[in-house]
């Protein structure tokens, strides 16, 4: 069973993602919090598995309130859910270690998919923001006189492959599937890729693949 932390200091919103999540049998909403602090101090002491964390609220808001709970808590698992998709809200939730960006307007079956694959330790993204990462990255390169060109990393073919599906945004089970592998063989192959390119997460190994050029065969 996932354990949900659902933080939102609007509670029309608490309450329509305890309805979704009561209709699944794999994801249960452990405790609501209606601010930063309080969201803090429910993760310090109920140790959710994933938090879907609202980003503007009063007194202490998401993008703290996320910071302090993976200070504490480095393997929860943070997933910032907000009305507003543009990027002074996207670059500080993850720089402050949200592994996920999502609108509140997300469907319903994509919602889901998105806390399973963060309890999974993915990182559930849409290609729009994947795109505005990777324009961010060529970017600050651009500026900094990076060259334009870097080369691709030395990996197998197989890992290859994996990198190029990363980069269209599939989760382990969809490049397993893919790839007619199992979803643990893909797993390692991916823990493979951040030890030999030295990227830590899986959106860094995404925009990776789009700089490089590897895309799915």
């Amino acid at each position: 069973m996932i354990r949900v932390l659902v933080v939102d200091d609007q509670q029309l919103v608490r309450m329509g993602l305890r309805m979704l999540f009561e209709q699944t049998e794999d994801v249960e909403i452990q405790a609501e919090a209606d601010n930063g602090a309080e969201a803090v101090r429910l993760a310090e002491r109920l140790t959710p598995d994933v938090v879907l964390m609202d980003l503007r609220m009063p007194g202490m808001d998401g993008i703290t309130a996320t910071r302090r709970i993976l200070a504490a808590r480095p393997a929860t698992r943070v997933v910032a859910l907000t009305t507003f998709d543009d990027d002074d809200h996207l670059y500080p939730a993850l720089a402050a270690g949200a592994c996920g960006f999502l609108v509140k307007d997300t469907p319903p079956p994509e919602l889901l998919d998105a806390v399973r694959r963060a309890a999974n330790a993915e990182a559930p993204f849409s290609r729009d923001v994947l795109d505005r990462l990777v324009a961010r990255a060529l970017e600050t390169r651009t500026a900094s006189g990076t060259p334009e060109g870097i080369p691709a990393p030395a990996v197998t073919p197989r890992e290859r492959e994996v990198l190029g599906l990363l980069g269209a945004g599939l989760s382990n089970k969809e490049i397993a599937d893919r790839l007619h592998l199992g979803v643990t063989t893909v797993k390692t192959h991916v823990a493979n890729l951040m030890a030999k390119t030295g990227r830590d997460n899986r959106i860094r190994l995404a925009i990776l693949a789009v700089l490089t050029g590897i895309t799915p065969d």
